[in-house]
């Protein structure tokens, strides 16, 4: 099939990809010239896993362009995975949305063939039914079900492992305009991934609940894991990896994100988290689970303050390794480590930061005060204390003889005590804390 994808950033970049070399004919889109360059000479525009050698394998497949009516003109099927920023109450906008759909519009007067228009993107719920559709209908002089489908499938990933998410999903949702918008992109679906998950085909307004829901669900599970954290803190034995172990073993409740570490961050989880509970408030109903969620996330930063303070660190030498807000990406958005990195600095410790992938984006944040390095060797070496604060299998594979006689706030409990055996390792969620 020929199909066009308008965004080109890092989730558009990898459905592009996924889709050329499952043998479909793909254009993508973008007004960054920089992104249509790169994908046009071979190049993955942005760094995550498997991108680039998905490219090299498409390149017969796969081009990219400027212009919307080419795209549109050249292709059955256009995807949106355009940016939905938040205002300043925390609900999504269509505006990057809207632009795309009027230029797709204009395109589809100089052709007369069915054309599907695919939304990949976050949205708020009857975004699709209400001022999206609209607005493409009044520019192509169309009605949305006749020689016009219109569809919600968002993704379910994680920035770090996009490709194996898209190729391996959970479900497939499918919000659809009309049976055959949905089982054309069911098809399409179906030829880039390779597992058997469930297909949830159902109402445009209904699968935009689904999708805020889902990453809402997740952030609750999180923030309760580390509300078990902050109990196992502070009572005698208590270990929260033993606890969420345990309670995940329920069938009821799985495992699967119920860590306790340090808050969520990314671009989606937090907003959309907000999202939910905005939209609760415009309707009357209640929004207490996603408040409550949203509270004890924002706490996690303040405890790891209150424990530098209770170990009696002010005076040390502190180097926070981790920037990202997960390992294997660049992305800083919502980062616990830059924040706790920031607020140290605030209040005159002496702080340095590491991370592998994320200075060039920490740069642009991080307060002028703290020294940015970039070997992780040379970050630790003059430090009195580490913390933690992303998972980095490099921070694991640090010699342990680079730690010796080091405090380490070990957040996400990476070190095995006894392979480090001269540092003072305080574990987050712990009963270690009681003594200290």
């Amino acid at each position: 099939m020929k199909i066009s994808v308008f965004g080109l950033g890092k989730l558009g970049a990898v459905l592009a990809a996924l889709h050329a070399n499952n043998n479909h004919e793909v254009i993508g889109v973008d007004l960054n010239e920089t992104f249509v360059d790169a994908i046009n000479k071979g190049i993955a525009p942005h760094s995550e896993p498997m991108l680039q050698e998905l490219i090299t394998k498409a390149k017969a497949n796969l081009s990219a362009t400027h212009s919307a009516e080419e795209a549109v003109l050249k292709s059955e099927a256009s995807y949106l995975i355009v940016p939905t920023p938040s205002d300043e109450n925390g609900i999504f906008i269509n505006d990057y949305i809207i632009s795309v759909m009027n230029e797709i519009g204009k395109a589809l007067r100089k052709k007369d063939t069915y054309h599907l228009v695919v939304i990949n993107s976050t949205v708020m719920p009857g975004s699709c039914d209400g001022e999206i559709k609209s607005a493409l209908e009044l520019s192509s002089g169309r009605k949305v079900g006749e020689n016009l489908g219109l569809v919600y499938s968002p993704e379910f990933i994680a920035l770090g492992s996009v490709v194996k998410d898209m190729k391996f999903p959970d479900l497939v949702l499918i919000g659809e305009s009309d049976k055959e918008a949905g089982d054309i992109v069911e098809n399409i679906a179906k030829t880039i991934i390779e597992s058997k998950p469930e297909i949830h085909r159902m109402t445009l307004v209904n699968a935009e609940i689904v999708k805020i829901a889902i990453n809402t669900f997740v952030t609750t599970k999180i923030s309760f894991a580390n509300m078990l954290s902050e109990i196992c803190d502070l009572l005698p034995n208590a270990d929260v990896d033993v606890v969420t172990s345990a309670v995940g073993s329920d069938s009821r409740i799985g495992k699967k994100y119920l860590k306790g570490a340090l808050g969520y961050g990314g671009p989606c989880f937090p907003r959309d988290n907000v999202a939910l509970t905005r939209l609760a408030s415009r309707l009357g109903a209640g929004s207490d689970v996603p408040e409550a969620t949203d509270a004890i996330n924002k706490r996690q930063v303040q405890r790891i303050l209150n424990l530098v303070e209770k170990l009696g660190l002010n005076s040390k030498k502190i180097s926070v390794l981790g920037m990202s807000y997960k390992p294997d990406t660049p992305v800083i958005d919502e980062s616990q480590g830059i924040m706790i990195a920031n607020q140290l600095a605030e209040i005159g410790i002496s702080i340095s930061v590491n991370d592998p992938l994320a200075l060039d984006n920490a740069r642009k944040v991080l307060n002028n005060k703290i020294q940015i390095i970039e070997n992780v060797e040379a970050a630790i070496l003059d430090a009195e204390v580490i913390i933690i604060t992303t998972p980095w299998q490099e921070y694991k594979d640090i010699n342990p003889i680079l730690l010796n006689r080091k405090t380490i706030i070990d957040c996400w409990r990476i070190y095995d005590q006894s392979e480090i055996p001269n540092c003072n390792v305080i574990y987050l969620g712990r009963s270690s804390l009681v003594e200290v």
